[in-house]
């Protein structure tokens, strides 16, 4: 047979095994979603699944958070360092959600990881992690502008053995959700993890006796090594060089801190890859640190995403670069860094990357910066029996391609969650959605224009409600690329029930939202590519009857010949 039809069969062989195993994951993934209890996971689906084998690898991820794929990966290899697999027994399950003591990424994030057996011996692991909207500390939805170190930000929960024989630690569980704001919330999502892993090691069994534990840890050692090798080919067909990239932190996550820098310098040598982020800005203060297995995450998502979308999510893209991160960093803290906003980080890392790699990519891979943050409002206060904590975090626009105009209202690299409708949030929480749609002229002006912003305005119908939001892009916005202008700035105003409206920095916490007082957020829209001048005038008046642009902005940044050519292409259209 020769050897390139070979290599197509191959390739389809393991297309083919791969998507069984990611069809475990998706199965997983969406128990998880249609049977949690609170609305961060069953409307926003913050939440991801993945396999890994024995030696802590990932086999799959489904399709849901990039992030979280340092969680699990994290949390597995945590387990395998805490308790040797002879000593685990079938019935068992395990919970962390610490990025010290158990390679996790942020406290809201909870980890539950399976152990699956065949033949006596631990095969695999099924795992799971959930944002939890609450996990305790001294402000609701443990996401405290205010909090100097993770002791700060809720409970910390080591690798612990939650389950023996199929059994839930009930005393564990208690202590656990009764350090949290919705108890009741707490227990029952952490139930559902654990039935969710059960779904998956049962699943497992199917495909383990369907083709025999020996040919299944065979194909799983073939996928890994062929997603290694397909990685590094497309390594191997870019130019060689050191392409660098860098965007800025507002801040370091406590009032008066001074702008950091996220500094990328990819370096390929034939097949190899290096991110190396020596210049990167200091630890912050504030919650902004992003641990190891995040950054590992990210770098991850920005190879499958610039250089193979299509490929398995599984350890061999991992085993295709390599990472340099100086310690006492942003981007490698040491203990006891804050680290509960360490997604706003971590998509500026991403955003760095991008610029990097778009010097050595083909033009049709290229894309201006996206707006590279994960804004969050967190509200909270009374109901009958307790206390709610309404947490979402708001997409933002995303960079225009060649040849394609950046997405409006996106979560974008490595947040991938949905928004939660106004209908659920106005039937679960007193709050009121005063405005929810795109803000226009923030997507930056170009041959292709850059996606724009959300703005999400909402009132207090009760007193007791208290208000934290965080976010970046309020000074540092994304910049276009071959001539593409930057994108639009954020905004947070909140106008209280007395007194004048305030524009605010980025972020507050704890703050009383009285009935009738109002918070609104805009978010960052993305760059814009190429020259705008050079613009289709139809897809200028395109832009103009959807409201993205103002005729005052296109005037500006299109020019009047243009603007004129599109106002007749208008006209001739209403005729």
């Amino acid at each position: 047979m020769p050897d390139d039809q070979h290599g197509a069969e191959d390739a389809i062989g393991m297309e083919v095994f791969a998507n069984r195993l990611l069809s475990i994951t998706e199965e997983m993934g969406n128990i998880l979603i249609r049977s949690s209890f609170s609305t961060n996971i069953k409307e926003r689906q913050d939440c991801s699944v993945g396999l890994m084998d024995a030696q802590g690898r990932c086999v799959t991820q489904a399709a849901h958070m990039p992030m979280h794929l340092g969680s699990l990966l994290g949390g597995v290899l945590a387990v395998l360092e805490r308790h040797p697999i002879s000593a685990m027994e079938e019935g068992d399950c395990f919970i962390c959600n610490d990025p010290f003591m158990a390679r996790q990424t942020h406290l809201p994030d909870i980890s539950i990881i399976t152990p699956i057996f065949s033949g006596g011996r631990v095969r695999f692991f099924a795992a799971n992690v959930g944002h939890h909207s609450d996990v305790g500390g001294p402000h609701p939805g443990s996401m405290s502008q205010a909090a100097r170190s993770v002791f700060e930000e809720g409970i910390r929960i080591p690798v612990m053995r939650f389950g023996r024989g199929g059994r839930i630690d009930e005393d564990l569980l208690n202590m656990i959700a009764n350090n949290t704001r919705e108890p009741v919330e707490r227990e029952l999502d952490l139930r559902v993890q654990v039935a969710v892993n059960q779904r998956g090691v049962e699943l497992m069994h199917r495909l383990i006796e369907a083709e025999g534990i020996d040919a299944v840890e065979a194909r799983v050692e073939d996928l890994i090594r062929y997603t290694r090798r397909r990685i590094r080919a497309r390594i191997a067909a870019l130019p060689d060089g050191v392409y660098r990239g860098e965007r800025w932190m507002d801040g370091d996550g406590i009032a008066g801190g001074e702008k950091l820098p996220i500094h990328a310098a990819v370096t390929i040598r034939g097949s190899e890859l290096n991110f190396d982020f020596v210049g990167t800005g200091k630890q912050a203060r504030g919650g902004l640190n992003v641990p190891p297995s995040a950054l590992e995450a990210v770098c991850a998502y920005v190879v499958k995403t610039m250089l193979d979308p299509e490929i398995p999510a599984n350890s061999g893209l991992l085993d295709s670069f390599s990472i340099t991160a100086p310690a006492g960093s942003i981007i490698n803290p040491a203990f006891p860094a804050a680290t509960c906003a360490r997604a706003i980080t971590g998509n500026r890392v991403a955003g760095a990357i991008i610029m990097a790699l778009n010097q050595a990519v083909p033009e049709e891979r290229r894309m201006a910066a996206s707006n590279d943050s994960v804004p969050a409002l967190v509200m909270s206060g009374k109901r009958p029996g307790g206390t709610y904590v309404y947490f979402e975090t708001i997409g933002g626009g995303v960079g225009a391609m060649a040849g394609q105009h950046g997405q409006v209202a996106c979560q974008v690299h490595i947040s991938n969650t949905s928004n939660l409708p106004c209908e659920a949030l106005e039937v679960e929480y007193p709050l009121l959605v005063e405005e929810y749609g795109l803000v226009e002229d923030s997507g930056g002006s170009g041959r292709w224009l850059g996606g724009l912003g959300i703005s999400r305005q909402i009132r207090s119908l009760s007193d007791d409600v208290v208000f934290t939001a965080r976010a970046d892009g309020h000074f540092t916005v994304a910049p276009g690329l071959d001539g593409g202008l930057e994108g639009g700035a954020a905004q947070l105003r909140f106008v209280p029930t007395e007194g004048p409206a305030m524009t605010l920095s980025g972020s507050l916490t704890a703050t009383a939202m009285p009935a009738g007082a109002v918070a609104r957020m805009e978010t960052p829209g993305g760059g814009g590519f190429g020259d705008p001048r050079q613009s289709d005038p139809r897809d200028l008046a395109q832009h103009l009857a959807d409201g993205k642009l103002s005729r005052a902005k296109a005037l500006r940044d299109y020019g009047e010949n243009l603007v004129r050519q599109a106002e007749l292409i208008r006209q001739g259209e209403a005729k």
